[in-house]
């Protein structure tokens, strides 16, 4: 394993997995929290954008998610942080990284809200509305409060996703977790085993929010449903 015993190894491990570690934590969960903070709330403004019924909104909306889901994070990174400064925008490479993944997230997760906002059943509305509820009142407390339950699960695999993706922000100099191991891998060239320490450290995470992810799904009451 890259020319190493099993002793030297162990002992490359101990001096190499704290750094990648404390990359994670100082870059890597920020990155991913930030990003899907503002991702959610762009997601759910473009659903209601999308269910609005207003043509304008609409079609900005659907243009928005058409253009994002349909080029590769990688390369909309690349034009935010490379591309902008040729037209005088330039952005330091976190910000630039936020952006990025916000919009992705915002663009995919949109669809998800969207699809269980449809999924309550228009009794609802017109119960609440034969009450005296506004359109408003009924979406921000009837409507979306159940939404959430059926949402819950397939935005956690998306939170999940994203702390995997957030690697791709070494491409625009990001120092997140993958951009440290990379940096170690030059200074020691033992890739196998750099690789590998970062590949657990985004296990240990991922394991982690899939535990989170199980408790929202019982908290919010997503079983209760079936």
């Amino acid at each position: 394993m890259d020319g190493m015993t099993f002793p030297q190894l162990l002992q490359y491990w101990a001096v190499h997995f704290l750094p990648l570690l404390i990359a994670g934590v100082e870059w890597t969960v920020p990155l991913t929290l930030v990003s899907f903070a503002f991702g959610l709330i762009l997601a759910l403004l473009t659903a209601l954008a999308r269910l609005s019924g207003l043509a304008p909104l609409v079609a900005v909306a659907r243009f928005y998610v058409w253009v994002i889901r349909g080029t590769p994070l990688l390369v909309q990174l690349f034009i935010i942080f490379y591309g902008l400064p040729g037209v005088g925008i330039t952005l330091p490479a976190f910000p630039a990284a936020v952006i990025g993944f916000t919009l992705n997230v915002g663009a995919y997760n949109s669809e998800v809200i969207r699809a269980a906002i449809q999924s309550i059943p228009k009794g609802q509305w017109e119960a609440a509305q034969s009450l005296g509820m506004t359109n408003r009142q009924v979406l921000y407390l009837i409507v979306l409060p159940q939404a959430a339950r059926v949402a819950v699960p397939p935005l956690a695999n998306s939170f999940i996703s994203l702390v995997k993706d957030t690697s791709l922000a070494a491409v625009i100099t990001v120092r997140e977790l993958f951009q440290v191991a990379q940096e170690i891998t030059a200074a020691a060239y033992a890739p196998l085993a750099t690789y590998l320490e970062a590949a657990v450290i985004y296990l240990l995470f991922s394991t982690v929010l899939s535990y989170a992810q199980g408790y929202l799904e019982k908290r919010f009451g997503r079983y209760a449903l079936s």
